[in-house]
């Protein structure tokens, strides 16, 4: 997977979901860790991270031997572009746009690779073929160009991106995407993402804030990072992490922590968030098909921030 993220711009929570990334880096192949604003954010907030992730690095060893070495995480990150797409969707490619393309070039990935790219061995052994997944956090800008410069990756990646403010800042890429490459699959929730934080169980120590003060403050570097940052609980972009944690990633339609979603006449491989009235939490379309998870997601994270101060 490639995270694509605006970290360090306007809204802090992107701090959050780095750190919430980290944490579960064990589980994960992590491709790429690209700065892709538009605006303040630059490839030195997400060093940030990797910086208080060193800290905890030894102590989260010892629960999992397959966390990556801050070094192989510091050789992943990438700047991707400052500004939003020109009026045509694409410019000139970034670091961040070629290093998508070739790492979506490496359609055979063995675990010989996975070894070169984190440091690590993967237990289990990696499947010899997969997808590469990007996550995007920020805006859409490195991959409508790595798309644009090579458009033969498109069978090899999946898209999940976070709309809304997003997609208002950088608008030419995403509807480049969406007009001009209807094949590519994709994921656009646009109002899905906010049950990470808008309804569910929020009582008690389940609350946005209350949350972070009894299982996040205190709990390593990683963890007083993310309270630094922002005080209470948002991470809007988190659910397409929760998305591969827990669910079949083949099938959106289908029950995942971070939601459900419903195809469209668009194209044969686009899913967004699902309309049905009993799945808004308020104004937000699939809202529910997110916070009903609640639960779930936050004490499994829960666990894993207590890695950060406990022995195994």
């Amino acid at each position: 997977m490639i995270v694509s993220s605006d970290i360090g711009g306007s809204d802090p929570d992107d701090f959050q979901s780095m750190v919430h990334l980290l944490v579960y880096a064990d589980v994960l192949d992590i491709e790429g860790l690209i700065s892709s604003p538009p605006g303040k954010g630059r490839v030195a907030d997400i060093l940030e991270v990797i910086a208080a992730y060193e800290q905890d690095f030894p102590q989260l060893k010892r629960h999992s031997q397959t966390y990556p070495t801050p070094a192989s995480l510091r050789a992943l990150v990438k700047q991707g572009a400052t500004e939003p797409a020109p009026d045509a969707g694409y410019g000139q490619p970034t670091e961040g746009s070629r290093w998508i393309v070739q790492r979506a070039r490496q359609s055979s990935f063995t675990p010989a690779d996975h070894q070169r790219t984190t440091g690590v061995t993967p237990v289990p052994p990696a499947s010899a073929t997969r997808p590469l997944w990007i996550l995007v956090w920020g805006g859409l800008s490195d991959v409508a160009q790595a798309v644009h410069d090579e458009p033969g990756i498109k069978p090899q990646i999946r898209v999940y991106s976070t709309g809304s403010w997003n997609t208002r800042n950088d608008p030419a890429a995403r509807n480049y995407l969406h007009q001009r490459h209807r094949d590519l699959w994709w994921i656009e929730s646009d109002t899905a993402f906010r049950g990470m934080y808008q309804g569910g169980r929020q009582d008690g120590l389940w609350g946005n804030r209350s949350f972070l003060d009894a299982h996040v403050r205190g709990h390593g570097a990683l963890g007083d990072l993310l309270c630094r940052k922002k005080a209470d609980l948002k991470m809007g972009d988190t659910p397409s992490l929760l998305y591969l944690l827990r669910g079949d990633p083949d099938g959106p339609t289908g029950e995942h922590w971070g939601g459900a979603f419903v195809p469209t006449d668009h194209g044969p491989h686009y899913w967004t968030d699902n309309p049905a009235a009993e799945l808004r939490e308020g104004n937000y379309a699939g809202a529910k098909t997110v916070n009903q998870w609640r639960v779930d997601y936050l004490g499994d994270w829960q666990a894993r921030m207590d890695w950060t101060v406990r022995a195994p």
